[in-house]
């Protein structure tokens, strides 16, 4: 028995030591389909933070939904104190029809806060502001790269917050890199409120990436774990510190043409070393591509065909490449050598 009140979410209270999933309403479709944000609530026998998982804010980054996924199938969470919000598919409307955005071509992250009366992304981000985010000492935000596009996973933080900075390397992604806060976005506006957002980034739009996946639950355990919410048995420590990389710069195609790359995401590389090759059709004029510093790729495009200006490399600075070599090897083997995905076959 535990004195602990329930957990109360658009009517529908979730006692201690229970889990259930709530439909919350969004809309209805033009042809009377009804469209809902469903999360999933565990509310812990013993007092603890709210902590949100969201993902799928653009419908097309479906690695975060397998993330979700893969940790509410964790028998480790049935021990849970305080309380796990999950969210796998905010924008439904997005993922339903692989689409980044909303049914009126917005963006949904521009659009927090939101407003109970405005456009339908406003709707949906005032919903999400006010019946998940408001409620939460803390969250985690899970996305992928957009389409034709993959990256290292990585942790995005705000500039300026100590704490932030703790449990990104604490998460254990290879790559914590400092990006300032967007008008309109999550993060910017749940800042605004209060409460802090680690983003995660990995993997590839409407791909799922194994490693990407398993990093991605893996860190969201750490954290759990720091704040007290689970055993400190749980989840191992990442065995080598993530990157902290300042800053960032996209390398774009000098010409269009198809793309030859010779170097990945997670590779490290030297200032001149080569990259990839843009020929036209024809193969009469090739140019290359070189790396303007020592830097490790964190993102990349992965189409063959490109045009002039397409950001082709993502490539994040770096203090040393030895360094930056065994983080990425060392945290890349802990994963693959991980125990905690044998567990179960949910998993």
């Amino acid at each position: 028995m535990t004195d602990r009140a329930g957990f109360s979410i658009n009517g529908q209270t979730v006692a201690p030591g229970t889990r259930r999933t709530v439909n919350l309403p969004v809309s209805v479709l033009s042809d009377h389909t009804p469209i809902t944000m469903s999360a999933h609530v565990i509310h812990g026998r013993k007092p603890g933070p709210v902590i949100c998982v969201t993902a799928g804010i653009h419908g097309d980054e479906v690695i975060g939904v397998e993330i979700v996924r893969r940790l509410l199938g964790l028998p480790k969470l049935g021990a849970l104190s305080g309380t796990l919000i999950a969210v796998p598919i905010v924008n439904a409307y997005g993922f339903m029809n692989h689409s980044r955005y909303l049914p009126d071509r917005r963006d949904l992250n521009r659009c927090f806060p939101g407003s109970p009366g405005g456009s339908l992304a406003a709707r949906l981000a005032h919903l999400l502001m006010t019946e998940i985010i408001g409620r939460c000492d803390m969250g985690i935000d899970l996305h992928s790269a957009a389409v034709h596009r993959t990256n290292l996973p990585q942790v995005r933080i705000a500039p300026g917050s100590p704490e932030l900075l703790r449990l990104a390397r604490l998460f254990g992604a290879p790559v914590v890199l400092r990006s300032k806060l967007r008008e309109g976005s999550l993060r910017m506006s749940a800042r605004e409120a209060g409460i802090d957002i680690l983003l995660y980034e990995a993997g590839e739009g409407l791909r799922f990436d194994e490693m990407a996946v398993r990093a991605g639950v893996t860190g969201i355990l750490r954290v759990l774990v720091d704040q007290g919410m689970m055993g400190a048995r749980s989840v191992s420590r990442a065995r080598t510190r993530p990157m902290l990389c300042k800053s960032s710069q996209w390398l774009r195609a000098p010409q269009g043409g198809l793309l030859r790359m010779f170097r990945s995401e997670g590779d490290v590389v030297g200032a001149g070393d080569l990259l990839a090759v843009v020929s036209d059709p024809f193969g009469e004029i090739e140019t290359e591509i070189t790396a303007p510093q020592e830097g490790v790729i964190v993102g990349r495009a992965v189409l063959p065909i490109v045009n002039e200006g397409d950001a082709l490399f993502h490539l994040a600075d770096i203090a040393s490449m030895d360094e930056a070599e065994y983080t990425v090897e060392s945290l890349a083997s802990q994963l693959g050598d991980s125990t905690l995905f044998d567990e179960d076959e949910i998993i």
